[in-house]
């Protein structure tokens, strides 16, 4: 099949599941968990004569959303009555934003093979969620757990203006970047605070026009998503191929088959018989309330990535993992203040705090010793004091666990404090050179390589305390180079 002749155009439907502390339309709890129907009342389980009531946190979270992607913020927005049926659906129908959203337009900019591209938003709505179904926790019923129904969400819809799995995966990164740096959602796909749901066409390239879609409902997994969209795409255009059309429908995506199945036509909004929420009055947004939101927006990662890029000078690599959570760019800078060899802070970072960070399952904001301290760590290094390799595995384990020492005093305690004595250091070089006289002949007739393995034997002989530079300047004098 001539899959090659095809363009794949998929736009997503992103359901970001806000960190408040109640719902949206009522006081019960909105926090993940808990036994299955214990964050209910009478609001969220849709019995007669309640009333909604509007959680501002909520319209809080969405402007600030609407700032970070360049969205015009809608001064008066309204809700409406989204019918359907659904065994978890209280109501019978959702209330969520329709013909009047919170933001229009906009665009949030991904970077896919280094290549930068911006992926334009539609609008971004307000709305609360369903029910959860379990199918198979019981042999003969679906069980319905109601906990999560009336959570607050923000829906982001986009332009068709993504065109493969890979870039999918990148907006999908960077949106869950985003609203953790906002401190909106927790962006946690696998408890499901972040989920999307991909429309997927395709087109013969060069075409403009827009074919049937297939919307692949609630992917709540980067894998599961490249996965779905890669087969979704091969199975269009294979009916294409056989002169077929694709039906337009909402299709469900089995991990362990790897097929999409239908599982019903796909609907318009006409289908959903939309009309205003008559219990909830519009929304009304002034423009001191922009500002005082706008004045109190934090840090976004693209503006921490060019801090780190013109202040810093730290390479690529550094930069996407100090600045992949808002807390570890924060710490970084912040540790900065300390020290101005920057990249050793990155280093240490990178290859040291973060890990112990996530083997104790702390925050990086919670690492135990304090910024004099890692300073004066990273100066034991850069004076030649220790070396690299005996500061990260033997000094900074003590210092996790006694993070009121001094490092200097942890290594003057366990003697790993390097020397420059001449004569302590010439009498090891003139061992190791006695131990190796066949790769002294190699050194000398031209396998100059063999430095680095003469090093390493002083290193080693020495118990690390052999400081470097004295050491090889000693064994090139010594090898007569």
């Amino acid at each position: 099949m001539p899959y090659e002749q095809y363009e794949t155009v998929i736009g997503l439907e992103v359901h970001v599941q806000l960190a408040t502390h109640s719902k949206a339309f009522c006081g019960d709890d909105a926090s993940f968990g808990g036994e299955p129907n214990t964050h209910i009342s009478t609001i969220s389980l849709g019995h007669p004569g309640t009333l909604p009531r509007l959680n501002k946190q909520q319209i809080e979270f969405a402007v600030r959303l609407g700032f970070a992607l360049n969205s015009d913020i809608n001064l008066i927005s309204t809700f409406d009555r989204k019918n359907y049926f659904y065994a978890d659906l209280p109501k019978g129908y959702q209330i969520t934003q329709d013909k009047n959203p919170i933001c229009i337009g906009g665009w949030l900019e991904i970077s896919d093979e280094n290549k930068l591209k911006k992926i334009r938003i539609h609008h971004v709505h307000m709305e609360e969620d369903a029910g959860k179904s379990m199918h198979d926790a019981d042999p003969k019923d679906s069980l319905i757990d109601l906990n999560r129904a009336g959570v607050p969400l923000l829906e982001i819809v986009t332009e068709p203006d993504l065109r493969s799995a890979d870039e999918v995966d990148a907006f999908m990164t960077a949106m869950r970047q985003l609203v953790r740096y906002l401190g909106i959602s927790d962006g946690n796909m696998e408890e499901g605070s972040m989920r999307c749901d991909c429309n997927v066409s395709v087109r013969k390239k060069g075409e403009t026009k827009l074919n049937n879609r297939c919307e692949i409902k609630n992917v709540n997994s980067m894998r599961f998503a490249r996965r779905a969209i890669e087969y979704e795409v091969k199975r269009q255009i294979d009916i294409m191929e056989m002169g077929g059309m694709v039906e337009q429908q909402t299709l469900n995506f089995d991990p362990e088959t790897g097929v999409t199945a239908p599982l019903r036509s796909k609907e318009d909004a006409q289908d959903y018989r939309y009309f205003p929420e008559p219990d909830l009055p519009p929304v009304i947004i002034t423009p001191a309330y922009l500002e005082n939101v706008k004045l109190n927006l934090v840090s976004l990662p693209w503006a921490l990535r060019e801090r780190l890029i013109n202040e810093f000078s730290l390479p690529e690599y550094d930069i996407n993992l100090l600045t992949e959570e808002k807390t570890t760019a924060l710490f970084f800078l912040e540790f900065a203040k300390y020290d101005t060899n920057y990249k050793a802070i990155s280093n240490l970072i990178i290859n040291k705090i973060l890990p112990w960070c996530q083997d104790q399952k702390l925050e990086i904001g919670k690492f135990p010793v304090g910024f004099k301290q890692l300073a004066a760590f990273i100066k034991l290094i850069d004076e030649g004091k220790v070396s690299n390799s005996n500061a990260y595995q033997r000094i900074f384990p003590q210092l996790t666990e006694q993070p009121e020492r001094s490092p200097l005093e942890i290594a003057q305690a366990l003697n790993l404090i390097q020397t420059s004595d001449e004569d302590f250091l010439e009498k090891i070089v003139d061992e190791v050179l006695a131990k190796n006289p066949t790769k002294v002949i190699e050194y000398q007739k031209g396998k100059k390589g063999l430095l680095g393995f003469f090093v390493g034997e002083v290193m080693r002989q020495s118990k690390g305390k052999a400081e470097p530079k004295m050491t090889n300047a000693l064994l090139i004098k010594k090898l007569g180079n």
